[in-house]
């Protein structure tokens, strides 16, 4: 049942590897919420995050986090719980702030979605990337048509690495491989600068280890290639991959070219964390924002200090729904 004394909300964390642990970080430095709960199957990955916060309680798991009345839970779980677990502590008064995929699914997304509506809780997921200042200023520049009718987006998420998890190679967990873990980012970013218009045609290619899989339910991709059209004129080009020897760490961009110009955000060196935006003039660019800048934690603090703001449902949780739709038709499914 949700706080109505007007004390700061109290948080059950859900897992609290490296990531959760992370969000945990930057959730209890915002200072507007109180760590209450901690689950998580590793003795040792919840003593780290005990540390993080020694008053609170260590449990077995999500019912025993939503027996102790907390206002609000932060799962980090693996992909094929997601939808359940959000839903569950939904159901019991608990807002939700979920790391992604939300679900693996249109349909797991739009259960959650329909339970956080019923329920009237807020409703968050990790999708980070929305959070830099550079796609913050990208998003600005075509929102205010300084690039004029854009007609051409290109996106890119090639890791060198791939997960080390092996429910992430199970379709029945993961729900999906690269295009699901990391095109999710890009699906949402594309969408998100482009204001959310309707999609049209998409087509896509996958593959797993060089071979295409289109259609397979047996395996998931390290690969994909795809594109959708939307109902403003864009054309917009996706590409990721796990384990690519692309010479760095990763590559990560987003491009976005109009009439009028373009822009594009991309990573520097390689990194996973540092990015610059550059504006184009024809041949020319200019800099529009640099590193550092500390973002990895923005989305999860943002969604507690609404929390303790008294924010309930948003209606932006639709948008979740969306970018859910868009990769159901890329997978064909």
């Amino acid at each position: 049942m949700a706080n109505t004394t007007g004390a700061r909300p109290r948080l059950g964390f859900l897992g609290v590897g490296w990531i959760g642990r992370h969000r945990m970080q930057a959730i209890l430095e915002t200072g507007a919420v109180d760590a209450a709960v901690v689950a998580d199957p590793s003795p040792e990955m919840a003593a780290e995050a005990l540390k993080l916060a020694p008053g609170a309680k260590q449990v077995a798991g999500l019912e025993e986090i939503l027996a102790e009345g907390v206002d609000g839970v932060v799962i980090a779980t693996p992909s094929a719980l997601h939808a359940e677990q959000s839903i569950a502590a939904l159901d019991a008064g608990a807002a939700v702030f979920c790391q992604k995929p939300l679900g693996r699914t249109e349909a797991e997304v739009r259960a959650v979605v329909d339970a956080a509506r019923g329920a009237d809780r807020l409703l968050a997921v990790d999708l980070s990337y929305r959070f830099t200042e550079g796609a913050q200023a990208l998003r600005e520049l075509v929102r205010a048509g300084e690039l004029g009718r854009v007609s051409v987006c290109d996106l890119v998420f090639h890791n060198a690495y791939g997960p080390d998890k092996p429910w992430f190679y199970d379709p029945a967990q993961s729900g999906g491989g690269c295009l699901l873990d990391l095109g999710v980012h890009l699906v949402d970013l594309a969408l998100w600068v482009l204001d959310f218009p309707a999609v049209g045609r998409t087509s896509a290619a996958l593959m797993a280890r060089g071979e295409f899989v289109m259609g397979r339910a047996d395996v998931v991709e390290d690969f994909a290639s795809v594109a959708f059209g939307t109902d403003n004129g864009a054309l917009v080009r996706l590409a990721c991959s796990w384990k690519l020897p692309a010479g760095q760490d990763a590559v990560i961009g987003a491009a976005f070219y109009g009439d009028k110009g373009g822009a594009a955000i991309r990573n520097v060196d390689g990194s996973f964390y540092d990015f610059i935006v550059e504006r184009f003039h024809g041949n020319r660019r200019e800099t529009l924002t640099a590193p550092p800048d500390d973002w990895g934690g923005r989305a999860a603090a943002d969604w507690a200090v609404s929390l303790a703001g008294g924010e309930r449902f948003d209606p932006e949780a639709e948008r979740l729904v969306e970018v859910a739709a868009v990769l159901d038709r890329l997978y064909g499914r």
